[in-house]
């Protein structure tokens, strides 16, 4: 993976965790339904999840490399 490709994901993990914060705040504060605020906060774990594991992968695999 090139230095350009880690940077874009970089920032497709930082968008994941905004999404996932403005999630979980429409699920606990806005929502009244019960199924909706389950599928919110299903889709905000998963992307926090997911943000950190390409956080994690970006952290120990360095800046430079690739292809």
């Amino acid at each position: 993976m090139s230095s350009m490709d880690k940077m874009w994901l970089s920032f497709y993990a930082m968008g994941f965790m905004v999404i996932s914060m403005g999630l979980i705040y429409v699920s606990r504060q806005k929502l009244q339904n019960k199924v909706l605020k389950f599928i919110f906060a299903i889709v905000a774990y998963s992307l926090l999840i997911i943000a950190f594991f390409a956080m994690i992968y970006l952290v120990f695999n360095g800046p430079t490399g690739g292809a």
